[in-house]
Formats: structure tokens, C-alpha cells, sequence
């Protein structure tokens, strides 16, 4: 039992973590000032020696698994706010140093998501969970990805409108242009565009579930003669648009694949016309993708370096006309819609079960607060082959927003 014990002494410096240990020891690490207080139970002996050797994994499945027990009232989002405010001390630590080596030799077999069956699985892990569960917490837009918040408590909804208004009006669209969406969701931004400015939308998506909740509302919403959205791997999409757009699919692609996504980007976008990617991106190098996510959440997935984007817009000779960080935006989103789901937690584990509910406390929890205390942030770029397919001056999105707002474009 000595092995933890000298891992949460080097770990926790802020706040406080009291630890009631298998055997009945109880003993506490940290400081107890500058971050919260916190206690635990750890239920066997075998998941102490798990947690020592790979903490960012196994502090999750003992979770998961009721062999790690909140106390005191303590909810596992205290938990992960003591390790977020201590986080450089784990990093530090020579066993989970050597951990992030071993990972980072292997992250591209982690992240290859071949054509065909591997992309499509990876997909479908995460997205075809019914349906019906993502509604109990998102907005009423349906919408999974970085919101736009024009302060930090306008509300995830008109955060939500915002966005597609953001989005809508970089994108400088006329009526009669044909959009590629690369990464459909569940319809709000096809629909949105097709709406409001009379372009065709051709959206596609590895994710059944999400392309069947997306045909029906293109039907709901009048638009289904203007959208049409196909079950297919982007790299297999055919023809040429006015506009492309991407929003939260590069982070599902693979670092090995980042040639050919802006190469196929490039090839599906009319001379003259650009392209709008929207991404999670890292402030920090080049990592890994961490191994709770890896595991239960986005199989395949990887967080880009800025360096690794904009080198492989170097190799595939492509311009970025227009690059917008987004930092703090994503945290008021996930913040949101934590808020939201463990209001409908009871719900949510009639729904789904009580493990599955649990693997979702960590996952919004912890990726909330990498948005706040890590490295996370989102980007949005303007893409073209050109140095002037996008307006040289930014006072066009502006505008367009301002316009969108004054007629209430939702």
C-alpha cells in the first residue's frame, strides 16, 4: 500500500484528498488551501496498485465500477477538480512520465481509423447511444459541439444560436450554393443553412442513428428537398461545392489522416470557394489522447496540436485566410450541459444504467475541466486554395451576424 501513498503525496499539493484506504487506514495529502477538500474509499487493495501505475485510466473504471466511493457528500466533479489543480504534479511524476512515453510511441495505431469498418465502429461507439439520452441534456437545437457565448450566462441554447449564426455568416453564402457538411450531427446546421439562406446541403455521417434523427428533421423543418444526408466516410464524398464545412470532425480523424482530409477538403471545393474547420484543438506539443477518452469515449480520437494542423496545411498547399481561438467557449459549454445532465441524472440511469451513467459523470466532468485548467481550446479556420477566395477584411461576419440577429435566425 506504500506505492499510492507516495504517488498522492508528490500529486496533491492543493486542496486536500483524505483517503480511506482497504485496510481501514485513513490518511489525507495536500495542503488544504487553493483547492478543494476531498475524501474517498477505496475498496480493495487491487485497486490501489491499479491506480498507482495508471491513475488517468483507473481512477475512472474504479469510479465506474464502485470500487472508488465518493464521501462526505463529495461528488466525483470535486474529485476531478483536485486533480485539475494539481495536474503538473501527476505529469511530473517519473512512473506517469514514463506511461505518457509509451503512449505517444503508439498513438498513431490508436488513431489510424481506416476506411470502412474501423472509422465506422469508432463512430458509432460514441454516437448511435440512443438518441433519446443526448435530448435529456442538450439544448433544443440538438447540437454537439462548442457553443458560441457571447458572454458566460446568455444560456446554452442562444450560446447554440449564436454558433450557427457564427458559423453562417463566415461562411458568406448566396441562395443557390451547393454546402458540403462533413460530419452531419443531428441535423442543426444543415438545416439552419439550407433555412435561412436557400442553399442545397449535401451532409454526410458514419453515425446511422444521427443521420436517421437528421432526415426527420429536415422533414419537420421544410428543408428536406434542399438537405440531403448520407450514411458515408467523408473520403468517399463525390462532386464539388461553393463551401465546405466541418465542424467537431477533425478531432475523430487520426493524426495520420490530416493530409488527406484538407487533400479531399481541397478536392471537393470549387475554384473560387472555401472551406470553414472547426476543431478542439491543444495550446500544448503534439500529445496524446488520454486513455479514459481512448477507452470508453472517442475511440480513435485525437486533439491536434496547433503545429500539426498548420503543418499539414503547409504540405497540402492549402490557405488558412482566417484562423478564431475559441478559448473559453467550450467550458461554458460543457459546463452547461453537466449542469443539465445531472438534472436528469435519475433519468438518465433509468435510461442507460447506473455504470454507464457513472462513465458519464467523468467524461463531462473531466473535459470540462480540461477546457478550463489545461491545454484545450477550439479553433475555426477559413481554408481555401487561393489567398483571395475569402474576403481580405473580417467586417463581413460581423455584419452578417448583425443581420441574422435582427430577423431572429434560428
Amino acid at each position: 500500500m506504500h506505492l499510492l501513498p507516495h504517488l498522492l503525496t508528490r500529486f496533491v499539493q492543493k486542496g486536500r484528498l483524505t483517503v480511506t484506504f482497504a485496510d481501514g487506514e485513513r490518511r489525507s495529502f495536500g495542503s488544504g488551501v487553493d483547492g478543494p477538500i476531498v475524501a474517498i474509499r477505496l475498496k480493495d487493495a487491487a485497486v490501489e496498485r491499479e491506480i498507482f501505475f495508471n491513475p488517468e485510466l483507473k481512477v475512472a473504471e474504479a469510479y465506474m465500477d464502485e470500487r472508488l466511493v465518493m464521501e462526505e457528500g463529495g461528488r466525483v466533479f470535486d474529485l476531478l477538480m483536485l486533480f485539475s489543480v494539481n495536474r503538473s504534479g501527476l505529469a511530473a511524476h517519473p512512473v506517469q512520465k514514463a506511461l505518457r512515453a509509451v503512449w505517444k510511441k503508439f498513438r498513431r495505431s490508436q488513431q489510424s481509423n481506416r476506411l470502412g469498418g474501423e472509422a465506422s465502429q469508432n463512430i458509432r461507439h460514441h454516437y448511435d447511444i440512443p438518441p433519446k439520452f443526448y435530448r435529456l441534456w442538450l439544448d433544443e437545437t440538438m447540437t454537439y459541439s462548442c457553443a458560441y457565448y457571447t458572454s458566460p450566462d446568455v444560456g446554452l441554447y442562444q450560446a447554440q444560436i449564436d454558433k450557427l449564426r457564427h458559423i453562417a455568416a463566415k461562411l458568406k453564402l448566396e441562395p443557390g450554393m451547393h454546402v458540403a457538411e462533413i460530419g452531419s450531427g443531428w441535423g442543426a446546421l444543415g438545416t439552419f443553412l439550407a433555412r435561412n439562406y436557400g442553399v442545397k446541403v449535401t451532409s454526410v455521417s458514419l453515425s446511422p442513428e444521427q443521420i436517421a434523427v437528421a432526415k426527420e428533421r429536415a422533414e419537420r423543418e421544410g428543408v428536406a428537398d434542399k438537405v440531403t444526408f448520407i450514411e458515408q466516410d467523408y473520403r468517399e464524398l463525390q462532386g464539388t461545392y461553393d463551401r465546405v464545412v466541418s465542424i467537431a470532425m477533425m478531432e475523430a480523424i487520426g493524426i495520420d489522416n490530416f493530409d488527406n482530409y484538407f487533400l479531399t477538403i481541397k478536392k471537393l471545393t470549387k475554384p473560387g470557394g472555401f472551406a470553414l474547420v472547426h476543431c478542439i484543438a491543444r495550446m500544448s506539443p503534439p500529445g496524446t489522447t488520454a486513455p479514459f477518452i481512448r477507452k470508453y469515449i472517442f475511440p480513435g480520437g485525437y486533439v491536434p496540436a496547433m503545429s500539426e494542423v498548420f503543418a499539414s496545411l503547409e504540405r497540402t498547399g492549402t490557405w488558412c485566410d482566417d484562423c478564431e481561438s475559441l478559448r473559453l467557449h467550450y467550458y461554458w459549454t460543457i459546463r452547461d450541459w453537466r449542469l443539465n445532465y445531472e438534472a436528469k441524472r435519475d433519468e438518465a440511469v433509468a435510461m442507460m444504467g447506473e455504470r454507464f451513467c457513472r462513465m458519464w459523470d467523468f467524461y463531462l466532468a473531466s473535459v470540462e475541466l480540461g477546457f478550463l485548467h489545461g491545454s484545450n481550446f477550439v479553433f475555426q479556420i477559413l481554408i481555401s486554395d487561393k489567398r483571395d477566395d475569402v474576403p481580405v477584411i473580417r467586417d463581413y461576419i460581423v455584419e452578417e451576424e448583425k443581420r441574422l440577429a435582427s430577423i431572429g435566425a434560428v
